[in-house]
Protein backbone atom coordinates (compact mmCIF):
# COMPACT_ATOMS: atom_id res chain seq x y z
CA UNK A 1 0.00 0.00 0.00
CA UNK A 2 1.51 3.48 -0.92
CA UNK A 3 -0.29 6.28 1.18
CA UNK A 4 0.68 9.99 0.83
CA UNK A 5 0.31 12.87 3.22
CA UNK A 6 -3.56 13.84 2.32
CA UNK A 7 -4.94 10.49 5.22
CA UNK A 8 -2.41 12.01 7.51
CA UNK A 9 -4.88 13.66 9.69
CA UNK A 10 -6.45 9.90 10.30
CA UNK A 11 -4.11 8.72 12.68
CA UNK A 12 -2.03 9.87 15.67
CA UNK A 13 0.58 6.91 17.61
CA UNK A 14 3.10 7.01 19.90
CA UNK A 15 6.75 4.81 20.47
CA UNK A 16 7.39 5.18 24.09
CA UNK A 17 5.32 6.40 26.60
CA UNK A 18 3.31 9.57 24.87
CA UNK A 19 3.65 12.90 26.58
CA UNK A 20 2.35 15.47 24.13
CA UNK A 21 -0.52 12.80 22.53
CA UNK A 22 -1.55 11.42 26.02
CA UNK A 23 -4.69 11.07 26.50
CA UNK A 24 -5.72 11.03 22.15
CA UNK A 25 -5.81 7.14 22.60
CA UNK A 26 -9.34 7.71 24.77
CA UNK A 27 -10.66 11.26 23.20
CA UNK A 28 -11.16 12.91 20.09
CA UNK A 29 -10.72 15.99 21.05
CA UNK A 30 -9.36 16.65 25.48
CA UNK A 31 -11.89 19.23 26.53
CA UNK A 32 -10.82 21.15 29.88
CA UNK A 33 -12.14 18.87 32.36
CA UNK A 34 -10.48 15.83 30.60
CA UNK A 35 -7.26 17.69 30.64
CA UNK A 36 -7.18 18.14 34.16
CA UNK A 37 -8.19 14.54 34.34
CA UNK A 38 -5.09 13.07 32.83
CA UNK A 39 -2.48 16.11 33.72
CA UNK A 40 -3.64 17.25 36.74
CA UNK A 41 -3.04 20.75 37.63
CA UNK A 42 -0.64 23.40 36.22
CA UNK A 43 2.23 24.72 38.58
CA UNK A 44 3.13 28.46 38.61
CA UNK A 45 6.77 29.21 37.91
CA UNK A 46 7.98 32.87 37.74
CA UNK A 47 9.91 33.89 35.04
CA UNK A 48 13.35 32.36 37.26
CA UNK A 49 11.95 29.44 37.95
CA UNK A 50 10.86 28.95 34.41
CA UNK A 51 13.67 29.92 32.83
CA UNK A 52 16.18 27.26 34.93
CA UNK A 53 13.67 24.99 34.31
CA UNK A 54 13.40 24.80 30.56
CA UNK A 55 17.25 25.77 30.09
CA UNK A 56 18.21 22.38 32.63
CA UNK A 57 15.91 20.54 29.74
CA UNK A 58 17.51 22.17 26.96
CA UNK A 59 14.10 23.14 25.33
CA UNK A 60 14.54 24.27 21.94
CA UNK A 61 11.93 25.60 19.59
CA UNK A 62 10.09 22.77 17.46
CA UNK A 63 8.92 25.05 14.40
CA UNK A 64 12.47 23.86 12.53
CA UNK A 65 15.36 26.91 13.73
CA UNK A 66 15.74 24.89 17.00
CA UNK A 67 16.46 28.47 19.04
CA UNK A 68 16.83 27.84 23.10
CA UNK A 69 13.42 28.88 24.78
CA UNK A 70 15.48 29.77 27.62
CA UNK A 71 17.36 32.20 25.72
CA UNK A 72 14.02 34.06 24.63
CA UNK A 73 12.75 34.15 27.93
CA UNK A 74 16.17 35.89 29.53
CA UNK A 75 15.89 38.52 26.46
CA UNK A 76 12.41 39.24 26.98
CA UNK A 77 11.76 42.81 28.71
CA UNK A 78 9.85 43.21 31.64
CA UNK A 79 6.70 43.46 31.71
CA UNK A 80 3.79 44.51 29.08
CA UNK A 81 4.96 42.03 26.15
CA UNK A 82 3.43 39.81 24.04
CA UNK A 83 3.25 35.84 24.02
CA UNK A 84 2.90 34.51 20.64
CA UNK A 85 1.93 31.04 19.52
CA UNK A 86 2.75 30.14 15.90
CA UNK A 87 0.49 27.94 14.88
CA UNK A 88 0.78 28.54 11.17
CA UNK A 89 1.95 25.58 9.70
CA UNK A 90 2.59 26.39 6.62
CA UNK A 91 5.07 23.44 6.07
CA UNK A 92 2.78 21.24 3.45
CA UNK A 93 4.36 17.90 4.61
CA UNK A 94 3.98 18.34 8.37
CA UNK A 95 0.69 18.00 10.54
CA UNK A 96 2.01 18.09 13.95
CA UNK A 97 0.81 21.43 15.13
CA UNK A 98 -2.78 21.25 14.15
CA UNK A 99 -2.84 17.89 15.53
CA UNK A 100 -1.93 19.32 18.86
CA UNK A 101 -4.49 22.14 18.52
CA UNK A 102 -7.58 20.71 17.04
CA UNK A 103 -7.15 17.57 19.47
CA UNK A 104 -5.24 19.11 22.75
CA UNK A 105 -5.41 22.15 22.69
CA UNK A 106 -5.43 22.97 26.64
CA UNK A 107 -1.82 21.98 26.61
CA UNK A 108 -0.51 24.46 24.29
CA UNK A 109 -2.70 27.24 26.36
CA UNK A 110 -1.13 25.67 29.18
CA UNK A 111 2.05 26.44 28.56
CA UNK A 112 1.50 30.23 26.81
CA UNK A 113 -0.38 30.91 29.68
CA UNK A 114 2.64 29.81 31.94
CA UNK A 115 5.14 31.79 29.96
CA UNK A 116 2.86 34.95 29.79
CA UNK A 117 2.50 34.71 33.49
CA UNK A 118 6.34 34.31 34.32
CA UNK A 119 7.00 37.16 32.32
CA UNK A 120 4.09 39.56 32.55
CA UNK A 121 2.73 39.62 29.03
CA UNK A 122 -0.55 41.23 29.05
CA UNK A 123 -1.43 39.24 25.47
CA UNK A 124 -1.31 35.86 24.20
CA UNK A 125 -2.17 35.47 20.64
CA UNK A 126 -2.69 32.18 18.94
CA UNK A 127 -1.88 32.48 15.16
CA UNK A 128 -3.31 29.78 13.20
CA UNK A 129 -4.46 29.35 9.44
CA UNK A 130 -6.74 26.22 9.94
CA UNK A 131 -10.47 26.70 10.18
CA UNK A 132 -10.75 23.68 12.39
CA UNK A 133 -7.98 24.77 14.51
CA UNK A 134 -8.94 27.91 15.31
CA UNK A 135 -12.59 26.47 16.19
CA UNK A 136 -10.98 23.91 18.43
CA UNK A 137 -8.68 26.73 20.12
CA UNK A 138 -11.69 28.92 20.70
CA UNK A 139 -13.96 26.58 22.06
CA UNK A 140 -11.28 25.49 24.75
CA UNK A 141 -10.60 29.60 25.06
CA UNK A 142 -14.55 28.83 26.36
CA UNK A 143 -13.85 26.65 28.75
CA UNK A 144 -11.25 28.33 30.99
CA UNK A 145 -11.79 31.34 33.55
CA UNK A 146 -8.02 32.25 33.07
CA UNK A 147 -7.69 32.80 28.64
CA UNK A 148 -8.88 36.35 29.30
CA UNK A 149 -5.93 37.72 28.27
CA UNK A 150 -5.96 34.92 24.96
CA UNK A 151 -6.90 35.57 21.64
CA UNK A 152 -7.15 33.63 18.33
CA UNK A 153 -5.90 35.53 14.59
CA UNK A 154 -6.28 33.55 11.56
CA UNK A 155 -3.91 34.21 8.94
CA UNK A 156 -2.99 33.07 5.49
CA UNK A 157 -0.41 30.23 5.88
CA UNK A 158 1.13 31.00 3.21
CA UNK A 159 5.02 28.93 3.16
CA UNK A 160 7.17 32.01 4.19
CA UNK A 161 4.10 33.49 6.15
CA UNK A 162 4.60 30.62 8.92
CA UNK A 163 8.33 32.37 9.04
CA UNK A 164 8.32 34.18 12.82
CA UNK A 165 8.74 37.77 11.16
CA UNK A 166 6.65 37.54 8.54
CA UNK A 167 3.78 36.23 11.11
CA UNK A 168 4.63 39.21 13.16
CA UNK A 169 4.09 41.29 10.41
CA UNK A 170 1.16 40.06 9.03
CA UNK A 171 -0.81 40.07 12.84
CA UNK A 172 0.33 43.92 12.33
CA UNK A 173 -1.96 44.31 9.63
CA UNK A 174 1.01 44.66 6.99
CA UNK A 175 1.77 41.79 4.81
CA UNK A 176 2.92 38.34 5.77
CA UNK A 177 6.91 38.33 4.62
CA UNK A 178 9.79 38.78 6.07
CA UNK A 179 11.50 42.38 6.79
CA UNK A 180 14.68 42.49 5.19
CA UNK A 181 16.43 43.01 8.24
CA UNK A 182 16.85 40.31 10.88
CA UNK A 183 16.14 41.56 14.56
CA UNK A 184 15.14 39.50 17.13
CA UNK A 185 11.45 39.60 18.32
CA UNK A 186 12.02 39.67 22.18
CA UNK A 187 14.00 43.52 21.43
CA UNK A 188 10.23 44.44 20.77
CA UNK A 189 9.05 42.46 23.57
CA UNK A 190 7.64 39.76 21.65
CA UNK A 191 8.06 35.91 22.79
CA UNK A 192 7.12 33.91 19.81
CA UNK A 193 7.51 30.25 19.09
CA UNK A 194 5.48 27.31 17.75
CA UNK A 195 2.74 25.64 19.07
CA UNK A 196 4.71 21.86 19.65
CA UNK A 197 7.22 24.18 22.22
CA UNK A 198 4.64 25.70 24.09
CA UNK A 199 3.16 22.31 24.25
CA UNK A 200 6.62 20.95 26.17
CA UNK A 201 6.39 23.81 28.05
CA UNK A 202 3.40 22.41 30.06
CA UNK A 203 4.69 19.00 30.07
CA UNK A 204 7.99 20.13 31.51
CA UNK A 205 6.23 22.11 34.18
CA UNK A 206 4.37 19.21 35.30
CA UNK A 207 7.09 16.55 35.10
CA UNK A 208 10.03 18.71 36.73
CA UNK A 209 13.44 18.52 35.03
CA UNK A 210 14.04 15.17 36.31
CA UNK A 211 11.29 13.18 35.05
CA UNK A 212 11.00 15.11 31.68
CA UNK A 213 15.43 13.71 31.34
CA UNK A 214 13.99 10.55 31.26
CA UNK A 215 12.77 10.39 27.72
CA UNK A 216 15.31 11.60 24.93
CA UNK A 217 19.47 11.99 24.91
CA UNK A 218 21.27 13.80 27.16
CA UNK A 219 21.91 16.87 24.43
CA UNK A 220 18.71 16.84 23.55
CA UNK A 221 15.67 15.44 26.62
CA UNK A 222 12.32 14.92 26.11
CA UNK A 223 10.18 13.69 23.01
CA UNK A 224 9.58 15.04 19.89
CA UNK A 225 6.58 14.81 17.55
CA UNK A 226 7.08 13.63 13.58
CA UNK A 227 4.37 13.42 11.16
CA UNK A 228 5.65 10.06 9.21
CA UNK A 229 4.23 9.81 5.31
CA UNK A 230 4.57 9.06 1.68
CA UNK A 231 5.04 5.38 0.86
CA UNK A 232 3.99 4.03 4.62
CA UNK A 233 1.20 1.87 5.71
CA UNK A 234 0.94 3.94 9.03
CA UNK A 235 0.93 7.47 7.82
CA UNK A 236 0.32 10.06 10.77
CA UNK A 237 1.39 12.39 13.73
CA UNK A 238 3.95 10.35 15.83
CA UNK A 239 5.58 11.11 19.46
CA UNK A 240 8.83 9.65 19.67
CA UNK A 241 11.69 9.62 22.22
CA UNK A 242 14.41 12.30 20.90
CA UNK A 243 17.15 9.96 19.71
CA UNK A 244 15.19 7.91 18.60
CA UNK A 245 16.67 5.58 15.22
CA UNK A 246 15.06 6.29 11.67
CA UNK A 247 14.73 2.33 11.63
CA UNK A 248 12.60 2.23 13.99
CA UNK A 249 10.46 4.36 13.35
CA UNK A 250 10.23 3.25 10.01
CA UNK A 251 9.62 -0.16 10.15
CA UNK A 252 6.93 1.43 13.18
CA UNK A 253 5.22 2.94 9.69
CA UNK A 254 5.29 0.14 7.81
CA UNK A 255 7.01 1.92 5.71
CA UNK A 256 7.94 0.39 2.31
CA UNK A 257 11.87 -0.49 1.05
CA UNK A 258 12.87 3.43 0.39
CA UNK A 259 14.29 4.87 -2.31
CA UNK A 260 14.96 7.63 -0.66
CA UNK A 261 13.62 9.42 2.94
CA UNK A 262 13.14 13.28 2.87
CA UNK A 263 14.20 14.38 6.41
CA UNK A 264 13.11 18.08 8.24
CA UNK A 265 10.30 18.47 5.24
CA UNK A 266 11.05 21.22 2.08
CA UNK A 267 13.31 22.97 3.95
CA UNK A 268 15.10 20.01 4.87
CA UNK A 269 17.27 16.96 3.26
CA UNK A 270 17.20 14.00 0.94
CA UNK A 271 18.80 11.40 2.41
CA UNK A 272 19.66 7.85 1.61
CA UNK A 273 17.90 4.95 4.19
CA UNK A 274 20.07 5.21 7.46
CA UNK A 275 18.28 2.46 9.76
CA UNK A 276 20.59 3.98 12.50
CA UNK A 277 20.50 7.72 11.82
CA UNK A 278 18.91 9.39 15.34
CA UNK A 279 16.61 11.46 14.86
CA UNK A 280 17.10 15.18 16.88
CA UNK A 281 17.26 18.55 15.60
CA UNK A 282 21.53 17.78 15.61
CA UNK A 283 20.74 15.78 12.71
CA UNK A 284 18.79 18.05 10.73
CA UNK A 285 15.36 17.03 12.26
CA UNK A 286 13.93 20.43 11.30
CA UNK A 287 10.12 20.58 10.95
CA UNK A 288 9.49 16.76 12.16
CA UNK A 289 8.99 15.55 8.93
CA UNK A 290 9.85 12.24 7.57
CA UNK A 291 8.83 11.19 3.97
CA UNK A 292 9.51 7.87 2.19
CA UNK A 293 9.60 7.60 -1.31
CA UNK A 294 9.67 4.31 -2.87
CA UNK A 295 10.71 2.79 -5.92
CA UNK A 296 7.20 3.07 -7.68
CA UNK A 297 7.76 6.74 -7.71
CA UNK A 298 9.79 9.18 -10.11
CA UNK A 299 11.76 10.92 -7.38
CA UNK A 300 13.25 13.36 -10.03
CA UNK A 301 9.72 13.71 -10.86
CA UNK A 302 8.96 14.28 -7.11
CA UNK A 303 11.94 16.81 -6.39
CA UNK A 304 10.76 18.58 -9.66
CA UNK A 305 7.67 19.36 -8.28
CA UNK A 306 8.22 20.41 -4.51
CA UNK A 307 11.49 22.87 -6.18
CA UNK A 308 8.57 24.39 -8.68
CA UNK A 309 6.07 25.12 -5.52
CA UNK A 310 9.25 26.50 -3.37
CA UNK A 311 9.82 28.64 -6.25
CA UNK A 312 6.24 29.92 -6.35
CA UNK A 313 5.92 30.61 -2.37
CA UNK A 314 8.69 33.15 -3.21
CA UNK A 315 8.42 36.63 -1.08
CA UNK A 316 9.51 38.05 -4.53
CA UNK A 317 11.39 40.74 -2.26
CA UNK A 318 15.11 40.14 -3.10
CA UNK A 319 16.85 38.91 -6.30
CA UNK A 320 17.72 35.28 -5.25
CA UNK A 321 14.23 34.57 -4.35
CA UNK A 322 12.15 36.43 -7.36
CA UNK A 323 14.46 34.97 -9.87
CA UNK A 324 17.13 32.91 -8.49
CA UNK A 325 14.54 30.08 -7.11
CA UNK A 326 12.43 30.11 -10.38
CA UNK A 327 15.53 29.83 -12.27
CA UNK A 328 16.75 26.66 -10.30
CA UNK A 329 12.84 24.80 -10.33
CA UNK A 330 13.39 25.59 -14.08
CA UNK A 331 16.67 23.51 -13.85
CA UNK A 332 15.34 20.70 -11.92
CA UNK A 333 12.44 20.48 -14.21
CA UNK A 334 14.67 20.55 -17.04
CA UNK A 335 17.22 17.40 -15.04
CA UNK A 336 13.83 15.33 -14.58
CA UNK A 337 13.11 15.97 -18.87
CA UNK A 338 16.63 14.93 -19.78
CA UNK A 339 19.32 17.54 -18.96
CA UNK A 340 22.36 17.94 -17.64
CA UNK A 341 22.85 18.78 -13.87
CA UNK A 342 25.70 21.48 -14.26
CA UNK A 343 23.27 24.58 -14.64
CA UNK A 344 21.20 23.88 -11.25
CA UNK A 345 23.87 23.74 -9.27
CA UNK A 346 25.54 27.18 -10.76
CA UNK A 347 21.88 28.94 -10.09
CA UNK A 348 22.11 27.12 -6.48
CA UNK A 349 25.30 28.61 -5.68
CA UNK A 350 24.07 31.85 -6.81
CA UNK A 351 21.27 32.05 -4.44
CA UNK A 352 22.40 30.29 -1.44
CA UNK A 353 23.15 32.42 1.34
CA UNK A 354 21.81 35.58 -0.24
CA UNK A 355 18.27 36.06 0.78
CA UNK A 356 16.63 38.14 2.71
CA UNK A 357 15.50 35.62 4.56
CA UNK A 358 15.98 31.88 4.95
CA UNK A 359 13.30 30.54 2.49
CA UNK A 360 16.29 30.24 -0.54
CA UNK A 361 18.57 28.58 1.58
CA UNK A 362 16.41 26.05 2.63
CA UNK A 363 14.79 25.56 -0.95
CA UNK A 364 18.57 25.21 -1.94
CA UNK A 365 19.30 22.58 1.10
CA UNK A 366 16.54 20.50 -0.30
CA UNK A 367 17.29 20.77 -4.20
CA UNK A 368 20.68 19.80 -4.18
CA UNK A 369 20.43 17.40 -1.81
CA UNK A 370 17.94 15.61 -3.58
CA UNK A 371 20.30 16.11 -7.01
CA UNK A 372 23.42 14.39 -4.80
CA UNK A 373 21.27 11.08 -3.80
CA UNK A 374 19.67 10.83 -7.31
CA UNK A 375 22.41 11.05 -9.00
CA UNK A 376 22.42 7.80 -10.92
CA UNK A 377 18.66 8.68 -11.80
CA UNK A 378 19.92 11.58 -12.99
CA UNK A 379 22.01 9.94 -15.10
CA UNK A 380 19.43 7.59 -16.48
CA UNK A 381 17.20 10.87 -17.30
CA UNK A 382 19.50 12.15 -19.55
CA UNK A 383 20.65 8.93 -21.34
CA UNK A 384 17.41 6.58 -21.19
CA UNK A 385 14.79 9.72 -21.32
CA UNK A 386 13.20 8.82 -18.10
CA UNK A 387 13.26 6.58 -15.39
CA UNK A 388 9.64 4.71 -16.75
CA UNK A 389 8.10 5.16 -13.50
CA UNK A 390 5.05 7.64 -13.08
CA UNK A 391 5.05 10.39 -10.26
CA UNK A 392 2.66 9.13 -7.52
CA UNK A 393 2.93 12.32 -5.69
CA UNK A 394 4.58 10.88 -2.79
CA UNK A 395 5.80 14.17 -1.75
CA UNK A 396 2.61 16.00 -1.41
CA UNK A 397 2.52 19.61 -3.11
CA UNK A 398 -0.46 21.63 -2.45
CA UNK A 399 -2.62 22.81 -5.34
Amino acid sequence: MTATLASVPAGTWTIGTPRLLAGLDRYATIDHAAHLAVRGPLPYADRPRLTALLEDVALSGRGGAGFPFAAKLRAMPRGHGTVIVNGSESEPASFKDRTLLRRAPHLVLDGALAVAAAIGARHVKVAVHDTAAALAVRRAIGERSDCRRVRVAQVSGGFVGGEARALLRGLSGGPALPPGRRVHLTQNGTLLSNVETYAHIAVALRLGPHRFRESGTHAEPGTTLLTVGGAVERPGVVEVPLGTPLGIVLSAASAAPPQAVVVGGYHGTWQALQPDLQLCHANGLGAGVISVLDDSTCAMGELARVAGWLAAQSARQCGPCRFGLPALARDVAGVAAGHDVAAAFHHAHAVDGRGACHHPDGAVRFVTSGLRLLREETVRHRTAGGCGRSIRGQLVVPT
